[in-house]
């Protein structure tokens, strides 16, 4: 019988694993994948993080480094949590484990990129990016206008790879000063407005033909290989079977953290509520206020410590 059961090991999660602990809890954190650190670690572990307090900088894979390095033998992992049923005081999870509480830290769920039609499908294709040195002196393409192209386009234009940022738009999403900084390079073309028409490999090279938007004009370029950043489709269907409110932006929860099933809460980007900022500093700050109350409710009789700085 686990105290607090948390689903999902993104930074969130880890941190919430660590704070559980830190507060004598006996948790147990449930990893879909079959390593720990989300997101950050699938899609941007190179990136430089600067809005983490404490940190002027660090990459995403220090920072998941740092998230777990004080957990021992309370993950586990390439596990998906498929079913909870509410016992008289308890969870019941997978018809396995048993949990007083449970903390959902799943981010935007079970996540899937957004994949080009079939005719695209190539070993060359690629919708992660995990170590840009892998190909380092190639000649490649990336197709998106977000955050993700344009820091993969800049890790893969500093390990001397010729980039072709390619966008449907002239305008982009991601920060100015990356693109900023992209327009700067000499192995770095913007080409836009731009969509993706067709693929052929000739010659042991990619060749990608271009349709301008708005128009029928065309044009061919010779790349190694494309790296394809058009965003992520997040699987919410195991949080309506369970029967959590949900709006547009993910689960509802109130000042607490609390979701409308007591015993069930919810922290960082998975949940939803007026003013929230996608952002992995406030969610480790949701973290510490659903455990505090999950703390208070668990053990009412006990005078709690909420932090560590406390006199």
């Amino acid at each position: 019988m686990y105290d607090l059961a948390i689903i999902g090991a993104g930074p969130v999660g880890l941190f919430a694993t660590t704070f559980g602990n830190l507060h004598n809890l006996k948790v147990v954190t449930f990893e879909a994948l079959d390593t720990v650190g989300g997101q950050v670690q699938m899609l941007f572990p190179n990136k430089n993080i600067k809005d983490v307090p404490a940190f002027s900088t660090i990459k995403g894979k220090q920072l998941i480094k740092n998230l777990k390095s004080d957990i021992s033998n309370s993950i586990v992992a390439n596990t998906k949590i498929q079913s909870i049923e509410r016992k008289e005081d308890y969870f019941l999870l997978n018809e396995t484990y048993q949990a007083k509480t449970i903390l959902l830290t799943s981010g935007l769920g079970a996540f899937h990129p957004k994949k080009l039609p079939s005719k695209f499908d190539n070993p060359r294709v690629h919708y992660f990016m995990t170590d840009s040195q892998k190909y380092k002196g190639k000649t490649v393409a990336i197709l998106g206008g977000g955050d993700s192209a344009l820091d993969w386009a800049l890790e893969l234009a500093n390990a001397n790879c010729n980039v072709s940022l390619i966008h449907r738009r002239n305008e982009f999403r991601g920060l100015e000063s990356t693109l900023e900084k992209l327009r700067s390079l000499k192995n770095v073309k913007i080409l836009t407005p731009y969509l993706p028409q067709d693929i052929n490999l000739q010659d042991n090279l990619l060749q990608l033909q271009l349709r301008s938007v708005g128009n029928s004009e065309t044009q061919n370029i010779e790349i190694d290989n494309i790296f394809v950043a058009y965003g992520y489709k997040s699987d919410t269907h195991l949080l309506r079977k369970w029967q959590l409110d949900l709006d547009s932006e993910g689960v509802v929860v109130d000042t607490t953290m609390a979701t409308n099933i007591p015993g069930i809460y919810a922290a960082g980007d998975c949940v939803s509520y007026p003013g929230r900022v996608p952002m992995i500093a406030l969610g480790f700050g949701e973290a510490q206020v659903a455990i505090s109350n999950i703390m208070a409710k668990l053990f009412p009789e006990k005078k709690i410590t909420l932090h560590s700085t406390s006199i």
